[in-house]
């Protein structure tokens, strides 16, 4: 967007609420549906920036998700208060529950001592971290209908409408709903389960109790391992095999935390785990006991009206005796519970005007740069934009989403008030110490590893541009949405091995890791990337790389070897070959020199080092040490003339 479109852009939002203040709307340039954590922190980048915006929250709190879930209370994004650093941007790595922000008290280390904090705590630091930073939130509004509607040509703005019928209305919308409505589908017998959001905590209830648990991810487990010492027995089933966030790396597999039915089930302690779709069976009620059985259909030697699944005691159990002697399920249960996740709302939107869900209808389909593929100018953030990076990186969980919620502050900034992606400039020479320091603090690129990197523009005049955590999948379009032109380039980005992660992988093989640099490509554990490219990628090279391939084939690829402590600035190991690396794609010597060889080289050479003429020749040499003295004094007599 260059200045004339920017101040086209200001007087068209001028003529919006010039027409619609006629209609007694109120408008705001932003509006974000939404004051959970997402929502937060997309207002406090707004708030920063002075913007006209509005957070827009259904209930009386901010967070009102978290007041009931977890149900049983225990959050799973982990709380590690020491890490032997005091750098608040390596800190940040292993803190996964605080958001951004120029408050050093918001952070959750100060709320809860507990490793995986309590839900009500995260409540009170969400509604703190709102009326600290003095975000602008509209509390008990419920947002409904929402439109686009055409004020001039070239101009349309977003219309919604509260509970009371007031309606607002705003150029830019942003939606951080997240994904909190229960996914429910039919299957016969249902009527007779219990769901998640629903079912007792008190675990007395299931005293004695024998209970079935539909599902397989992390409420499923920690519904089994809130109630696992009252019960008979737990059998937990689902239509595929459980995948463990340890062999995948993704945050939102099953978590060690919540995975104790594993043991009992391994150790045979009663407890087991299955693998088949409710499509496959029906859920019957004993009239008389009121028991549970789970039958397969193809079993049945009779035909079960699906909308009538209660029988009688003796149809009951004939039913039972029908199936296979050994059959998995033939054992009776109290409880049937549906721990089967969450999707989004798509409710919220008028019926003639809605995102078009994702293939698995959990997410609403946006592009790369979180915007609505069917609707310009709507953007998503928080989990409600994991669709980019699921199962890939931390999109879907506030370690991951406060990063991305900050690329799409940026990309706002330039696309709708003309102001370039944040960059520092620096010399060639600087360009080492820079990667090293980012390789090793930086949270944003290790948290979206392979989603946000380092992008550095490379200029002709020795100079480079260092730009952080931008969404990879825009490489393409750089210049166009960062306002940054560039050619030839460096991406740092954080990655896995290809073929480590995985269900059933072995990540604990003996020979798991290297630390030889010579092999750094078959580094396994997270690890930079770096890729330089002597100009952009372009979009077909983008959309046509393999499901494996982070980026497009660069002209030349940098591991560095990964690292026990994920420390990558041994001399030897890792800066070493950097270097080599930068100097093969730059044709430059970028070692730093002492003013007296940079003269003696201006004398001797045509060519000097890089660092020579980016400081020596500009009158800025390295300042002259003690040791430096006492060795000049030695060689040049007391007057040091030579």
């Amino acid at each position: 967007m260059n200045l004339y479109q920017a101040v086209f852009f200001i007087l068209v939002i001028i003529q919006a609420k010039c027409v619609l203040s006629s209609d007694e709307h109120v408008n705001h340039q932003y509006c974000i549906v939404g004051a959970g954590p997402s929502g937060l922190q997309m207002g406090y980048f707004l708030e920063r920036s002075n913007r006209d915006y509005m957070i827009f929250e259904q209930n009386n709190v901010s967070g009102s998700f978290y007041v009931k879930y977890p149900r049983h209370r225990k959050l799973i994004s982990i709380n590690k208060r020491h890490t032997g650093q005091t750098n608040k941007e390596f800190n940040f790595r292993h803190d996964w529950n605080s958001l951004i922000s120029d408050d050093e008290s918001l952070q959750m280390r100060y709320y809860s001592k507990d490793f995986f904090p309590q839900a009500d705590i995260f409540v009170k630091y969400l509604n703190d971290y709102a009326t600290k930073l003095q975000l602008n939130i509209q509390y008990n509004t419920g947002i409904s209908n929402i439109r686009k509607k055409k004020i001039s040509e070239g101009l349309d703005v977003f219309l919604m409408d509260d509970q009371n019928g007031k309606t607002y209305s705003c150029q830019v919308m942003i939606m951080g709903t997240g994904i909190g409505t229960p996914n429910k589908p039919y299957f016969a017998g249902m009527e007779h389960t219990e769901s998640y959001e629903d079912m007792s905590i008190d675990t007395d209830d299931f005293e004695g109790k024998s209970v079935m648990i539909l599902g397989r991810g992390n409420s499923a487990f920690e519904t089994a391992d809130h109630i696992i010492a009252s019960t008979n027995v737990i059998h937990m089933m689902a239509r595929s095999r459980i995948k463990l966030a340890w062999e995948t790396h993704y945050v939102g597999d099953l978590r060690a935390v919540n995975n104790g039915l594993l043991d009992t089930y391994q150790l045979k302690s009663l407890d087991g785990v299955l693998e088949a779709s409710m499509a496959e069976v029906v859920v019957i009620k004993n009239e008389e006991s009121g028991k549970l059985g789970i039958v397969r259909k193809e079993q049945l030697g009779v035909e079960i009206d699906s909308n009538y699944t209660t029988v009688n005691h003796t149809v009951f159990h004939k039913l039972i005796e029908q199936i296979d002697d050994n059959y998995s399920l033939r054992q009776e249960y109290d409880y049937v519970i549906r721990c089967l996740g969450f999707l989004y709302d798509f409710d919220v939107f008028n019926s003639t005007f809605s995102p078009e869900p994702t293939a698995n209808g959990k997410y609403p389909t946006i592009n790369a740069a979180y915007e609505v593929k069917n609707v310009a100018d709507m953007f998503v953030v928080g989990t409600s934009s994991h669709s980019l990076d699921f199962k890939k990186s931390a999109g879907g969980f506030i370690h991951g989403f406060r990063y991305s919620a900050r690329a799409l502050h940026h990309l706002l900034e330039y696309r709708y008030h003309n102001i370039p992606w944040p960059s520092t400039s620096q010399p060639i020479s600087e360009l080492i110490n820079n990667i090293v320091k980012r390789a090793n603090e930086a949270s944003g690129i290790y948290q979206m590893f392979t989603q946000l990197g380092d992008v550095i523009i490379l200029h002709e005049n020795g100079l480079y541009d260092y730009l952080e955590e931008f969404p990879l999948q825009l490489l393409h379009k750089l210049p166009e949405v960062s306002g940054r032109n560039a050619s030839e380039l460096i991406v740092l980005s954080m990655e896995y091995g290809k073929d480590y992660s995985g269900p059933g992988k072995d990540v604990f093989k003996p020979e798991r890791s290297t630390g030889d640099p010579a092999n750094a490509h078959q580094s396994n554990f997270l690890h930079p990337v770096l890729y330089y490219y002597q100009s952009l990628p372009t979009e077909f090279e983008m959309i046509t790389r393999t499901e494996k391939q982070v980026l497009p084939i660069p002209h030349r690829i940098h591991h560095m070897v990964e690292d026990f402590l994920t420390d990558f600035s041994a001399p030897q190991s890792h800066i070493l070959p950097l270097r080599r690396f930068l100097e093969n794609c730059m044709g430059q010597d970028i070692r730093y020199f002492f003013d007296d060889f940079c003269f003696k080289s201006a004398l001797m050479y045509t060519e000097v080092p890089l660092m020579c003429k980016q400081y020596y020749m500009e009158g800025q040499g390295l300042p002259g040490t003690q040791s430096l003295m006492v060795r000049k004094k030695l060689l040049c007599g007391d007057e040091m003339r030579c």
